[in-house]
């Protein structure tokens, strides 16, 4: 992850190229350092030094990553004609290479060529079953062919590898989501949320999760998760308050006979309404009579 000071670095270094300061290779450096995605950027600045012999000539051997960073810019921008220069400029450079290779395969699933595109990330994945980006391919084809059940097969298959690979449990968190497949979904929130604690969208991802699936349990369970959230933002998520008045309202009305419980509950909604009335009141939101219409049919008083 790129810290604050990194990225305002890239992004003066950005700033400086684009008003003609200088500093294009360094910027190019950086975004592929940090693993970022600039790709308008990168296809401007670097196909400008690789059109220009004299600055090609002097990156020495880093002349072949640029190329491999232009050509992958170049797929993102859906320029395919400077992506096949690239491509067949490091084919030429290293023909039995596995990592050109991915760059062809990269090229045939830009062209919509699916089906050749996976034959070909299959047989790259013989050699190397390791290559995380071949696997995120897959699941990315499987997506742009609208095949979410397949996506979800590769996801699972990548996970079961690379297991602390945030991203792609969100990724897989938020398809099951989009597939009313809320237990599955359940399952890779307190995946992330047993990772990283401290991550309030976790927390409440996972909240809203347990409130959709229903059930006593699970409301009690979306209502701490939700109070989670509340404390980990310093009180400031009005979603995740909003979450707490939401719960203790259906926890009120199916709890009634968990006295204990359900006092408890409604407190903690009573203090839940204060504190977004409080927070639209700072605001100055037009829509603090629409909250207040709200909160009176969950039967909350200001």
């Amino acid at each position: 992850m790129v810290s604050k000071v990194e990225e305002e670095e890239v992004y003066r270094l950005e700033n400086q190229v684009e008003n003609g300061g200088g500093g294009a290779w360094e910027y190019l450096c950086l975004v592929r350092k940090f693993k970022l995605r600039r790709s308008d950027k990168v296809l401007k600045y670097g196909f400008s030094i690789l059109n220009d012999p004299k600055k090609r000539s002097a990156l020495g051997p880093e002349e072949w990553d640029l190329y491999e960073q232009v050509a992958v810019a170049a797929i993102d921008c859906q320029r395919l004609d400077l992506a096949k220069e690239c491509v067949e400029v490091l084919q030429k450079k290293f023909p039995e290479s596995k990592r050109v290779g991915r760059l062809e395969s990269m090229l045939l699933e830009a062209k919509g060529l699916f089906a050749e595109a996976e034959k070909a990330y299959s047989t790259l994945l013989e050699d190397n079953q390791f290559d995380q980006v071949i696997h995120k391919r897959r699941v990315a084809i499987a997506k742009a062919q609208g095949n979410l059940s397949g996506a979800i097969e590769w996801l699972n298959k990548y996970l079961e590898i690379f297991m602390a690979d945030h991203d792609a449990w969100r990724e897989l968190a938020e398809i099951y989501v989009s597939l009313q497949m809320y237990k599955q979904a359940a399952h890779c929130y307190e995946e992330l949320i047993l990772s990283q604690p401290t991550m309030p969208l976790y927390h409440l991802a996972y909240a809203d999760v347990l409130y959709t699936l229903g059930g006593l349990e699970n409301l009690y369970a979306a209502k701490k998760y939700y109070a989670a959230t509340v404390n980990l933002t310093g009180g400031k998520n009005v979603r995740a308050i909003f979450g707490i008045c939401l719960c203790a309202s259906a926890i009120g009305q199916l709890g009634k006979g968990r006295n204990k419980e359900a006092k408890e509950s409604l407190e903690l909604q009573s203090l839940s309404a204060l504190a977004l009335e409080k927070l639209y009141k700072q605001q100055s939101s037009p829509k603090i009579l629409l909250l207040s219409s709200m909160l009176r049919s969950l039967k909350v008083s200001l």
